[in-house]
């Protein structure tokens, strides 16, 4: 049996771009500071004030379109707290990630994304269901109202939701 490390090209990150190896070192350095921050108080606080320093360095559209996100996740499901998440935006319950904002410029594309981690649970009977959407300037209204529902069914209760989530509708009555 061949060992990982004596396979070709394992612990070699030539296979990555730039940009994924910056954010790998980026979650690097957040693990870092999180495990740091266990042991203080006023983890969430600080946890929320990087979320917020990082909206803030986006480019203006995209800054627009992460505190509105922010905005819209932390009242549609308050329980999920802000933290950083391959240094971008992200909403965690139990320090997990369970939704999170890509900034589109930062990323180079022409959208930023809103994702959903299978956290989220927002698994559909049917077996198909999104995980990421496209974000644009151009959202309207009835979009926020729309991601509100989604962020909301993430939560165990929500006072958008009339029952728990569920991962798969396999319980037993």
């Amino acid at each position: 049996m061949t060992s990982t490390s004596e396979m070709p090209g394992a612990g070699r990150d030539a296979d990555l771009s730039e940009q994924e190896r910056a954010a790998i070192k980026q979650r690097a350095s957040e693990l870092k500071t999180q495990s740091r921050r266990a042991r203080t108080v006023n983890k969430a606080a600080a946890d929320e004030a990087d979320v917020l320093a990082k909206i803030a360095q986006m480019p203006a559209d995209d800054r627009a379109l992460a505190e509105h996100v922010h905005q819209v996740v932390t009242q549609a499901a308050p329980d999920l707290a802000p933290k950083l998440y391959y240094g971008q935006p992200g909403y965690a319950r139990g320090g997990k990630v369970v939704c999170f904002f890509r900034s589109g410029q930062m990323d180079k594309l022409r959208y930023s994304t809103l994702g959903f981690s299978p956290e989220a649970k927002l698994d559909e009977a049917a077996g198909l269901w999104p995980t990421s959407y496209a974000l644009t300037q151009e959202a309207t209204d009835e979009v926020w109202e729309q991601i509100a529902e989604l962020v909301a069914k993430t939560a165990p209760t929500s006072p958008l939701t009339t029952e728990p989530s569920s991962s798969r509708g396999d319980e037993q009555p």
